[in-house]
């Protein structure tokens, strides 16, 4: 049995789960609404307060999606109820980042700006050297925050670029001179 599928996951107050034919399950909670189409061969059923997901047989797919089943629904639950939010740091000399309307403009040491419209239901918020992305869903803000570092991925030489709060980036030694 999957130590992770095996676990209910806990409907806070304020947030609702709706398990629809087809198993698509609609989580709405205070920060919006999330919608997704979870695998036909999963058992989920909402029950004091928790959603409970059971696999058919032990099919090795099916263990496989058990506990992805329940991160996915604990994830969305999760998303309505706090948010997620990821943080970038910019380091670099004359690297900077703006803030206009929905548009982020990154100033990345090319001859030209980086400009990136925030998708729709993230949100960026630029402070001194950080971005702060956040939104309900895991994987958008996951992938935007993504697609922003990879506009100038860390250097291993100066740790010049945009990076994770997180992230420590492995220095390398420069070159040596002859003797």
């Amino acid at each position: 049995m999957s130590r992770i599928g095996r676990m209910p996951v806990h409907i806070p107050e304020g947030v609702s789960v709706e398990v629809k034919e087809g198993n698509v399950i609609t989580v709405k909670g205070a920060k919006g609404t999330l919608v997704r189409t979870m695998p036909e061969a999963m058992g989920i059923e909402v029950k004091d307060n928790e959603v409970i997901v059971t696999r058919p047989d032990d099919q090795k797919k099916n263990k496989a999606l058990h506990g992805l089943t329940r991160s996915l629904i604990n994830n969305m639950v999760t998303g309505v109820h706090d948010g997620f939010s990821k943080t970038l740091e910019i380091n670099g000399v004359g690297y900077r980042a703006n803030k206009q309307g929905k548009k982020l403009v990154l100033s990345l040491g090319y001859s030209h700006p980086v400009e990136m419209e925030d998708p729709e239901g993230i949100e960026t918020k630029v402070e001194e050297n950080r971005i702060i992305v956040s939104g309900i869903s895991k994987e958008k803000v996951g992938q935007y925050a993504a697609e922003i570092r990879g506009k100038r991925a860390p250097e291993p030489y100066k740790g010049k670029g945009i990076k994770y709060a997180d992230e420590i980036i492995r220095r390398k030694e420069g070159k040596t001179g002859k003797k």
